[in-house]
C-alpha cells in the first residue's frame, strides 16, 4: 500500500517504520522539518516536499504526479498532537480525495465529533477512527521503534456505514504492524482508556509528585515497587494535558471514584473503630482488580509461580542465567529485576508454571546459583 503519514513523532516514526519494513511505501510529513527528516533518516519513509517529491528524487524525468506515493496514496494516517488531529484530519479528507484516512489519538468520541463538524458531503465515510494501544514514556522520532505496536491491541472504532474496503485497508495496515485488531465504539473505547491508561497515568504522576521534596535519604530506600507505580510518571506533561481534555468526561469519573474509596482509606487510618477492616478490604478489591488484568498476549489472568535469584551485577549475568534456564528447559513467562541498595548485587524474579517451579530451584543451584528461599529451606532441614 501507498501510506502517507501526518506526524512524525514517536508513533507516526514507528508506524513508517513498521509499514517500511514490510514493504509499503511510506512518505512523511511533519510542520517541524528536522523532526521529518529525522524521521526518514531512521528509516520511517520517504519526505516528499514540494520541490521534491519521491520520484523526481529518484529520476529527475520520473512524472510526479501519478508516479509520487503521497499524491495518490491508500491511507493517510494522521499522527499528530491530540489538539490538532481533528483539523488535519478534515484536511487530509480534503486534500486526497481517494484516500481512506485514519488516525492514532487515544481519545476517539470527541475527536470524531470534531471532524464531523468540519467535514462536508460524504468526506467522513472515508475516515476512520484508530487508537493502537503502544508507546513509551519517551517521546519523538528518536525513540521510535519498528515494533512498537507488535502483539499489542490497535482498536479500529468502525461502524455499519463505514465501507467495507476502505475497513479492510485499515485492518490489513494494522496487522502488517503486528498488532491485533479490535473493534469498539468511540464511546466504550473512551471509558476504556481512562481506567486502563489515562488515570494510571495522574496517578503515577501524583505518587511521583510526592517525591519532589523528599530527602534523599528517603528516596535511597525505594524499590522496585515504587519504580513499577512511577514508571510512566515521566511521559510528555504537554502531550498528556492534551489526552486528559481529550477525555475529561471519562477520567473524571474514575478518579472521583477513586477519591471515595481514597478517603475511605484516609479515614481508616485514623484508626478508629472498624479501620483494619477498611484497610484489608482496600488491599482485598485490589486483588480483586489486579486479577482481571489479562495475562500474556492477551490470554485469561494466569498465576505464575515466582523463582528469585541473586545475581552479581557484571556483564554477561543475565545472560548466562537465561541460557542456564533454557538449557533446563524451562520456559520464563515474565521476569523483573530489583537492585540492591549499596551493594553490585540484583535480585531476579523469574515467573514460571507452577508444576515447574521446584524443577528450576533445583537446576539453577546446581549450577550454582544463589535462590535465598531455597538456601534458608535447605539450611533448615540440615
Amino acid at each position: 500500500m501507498r501510506v502517507h503519514i501526518i506526524g512524525t513523532g514517536l508513533l507516526g516514526a514507528s508506524l513508517g517504520l513498521a509499514l517500511s519494513a514490510k514493504g509499503h511505501q511510506v512518505t512523511l510529513e511533519d510542520t517541524s522539518p528536522t523532526a521529518q527528516q529525522l524521521a526518514a533518516d531512521l528509516g520511517a519513509g520517504q519526505v516528499v516536499t514540494p520541490k521534491a517529491t519521491v520520484a523526481e528524487a529518484a529520476d529527475p524525468n520520473a512524472a510526479t504526479d501519478a508516479a509520487s506515493p503521497a499524491a495518490h496514496p491508500d491511507i493517510v494516517v494522521v499522527a499528530t498532537p491530540p489538539d490538532v488531529a481533528a483539523r488535519v484530519i478534515a484536511s487530509a479528507l480534503e486534500n486526497y480525495p481517494n484516500a481512506t484516512v485514519t488516525d492514532v489519538a487515544s481519545v476517539k468520541t470527541r475527536l470524531l465529533e470534531a471532524v464531523r463538524e468540519l467535514t462536508t458531503g460524504t468526506q467522513l465515510d472515508r475516515y476512520i477512527g484508530c487508537h493502537p494501544m503502544a508507546g513509551r514514556e519517551k517521546s519523538g522520532a528518536i525513540a521510535a521503534q519498528s515494533d512498537l505496536f507488535t502483539a499489542r491491541p490497535w482498536v479500529i472504532c468502525s461502524d455499519e456505514d463505514t465501507p467495507a474496503d476502505r475497513l479492510g485497508e485499515v485492518i490489513a495496515m494494522a496487522e502488517d504492524t503486528g498488532a491485533s485488531v479490535l473493534h469498539l465504539d468511540p464511546r466504550i473505547h473512551d471509558a476504556a482508556v481512562a481506567k486502563v491508561s489515562h488515570v494510571p497515568q495522574v496517578v503515577a504522576s501524583l505518587v511521583a509528585s510526592q517525591l519532589r521534596h523528599a530527602p534523599l535519604e528517603e528516596i535511597s530506600l525505594a524499590g522496585q515497587g515504587l519504580r513499577d507505580v512511577t514508571r510512566i510518571a515521566a511521559s510528555d506533561p504537554g502531550l498528556w494535558t492534551q489526552i486528559l481534555t481529550g477525555n475529561a468526561e471519562e477520567v473524571r469519573s474514575v478518579l472521583v471514584d477513586l477519591r471515595t474509596e481514597l478517603d475511605e482509606v484516609i479515614s481508616a487510618l485514623e484508626l478508629g473503630p472498624g479501620s483494619t477492616g477498611l484497610l484489608a478490604k482496600a488491599i482485598a478489591l485490589g486483588n480483586e482488580g489486579h486479577d482481571r488484568i489479562p495475562g500474556k498476549h492477551g490470554q485469561p489472568p494466569t498465576t505464575y509461580a515466582v523463582v528469585t535469584i541473586l545475581v552479581p551485577d557484571t556483564p554477561g549475568t543475565l545472560a548466562r542465567l537465561f541460557k542456564d534456564i533454557g538449557d533446563l528447559g524451562v520456559n520464563v513467562e515474565d521476569f523483573r529485576m530489583d537492585h540492591a541498595s549499596g551493594r553490585k548485587l540484583g535480585m531476579v524474579d523469574v515467573s514460571v508454571v507452577p508444576a515447574i517451579q521446584q524443577e528450576l530451584e533445583i537446576g539453577l543451584l546446581s549450577k550454582g546459583w544463589q535462590i535465598p528461599e531455597s538456601a534458608i529451606e535447605k539450611e533448615g532441614t540440615a
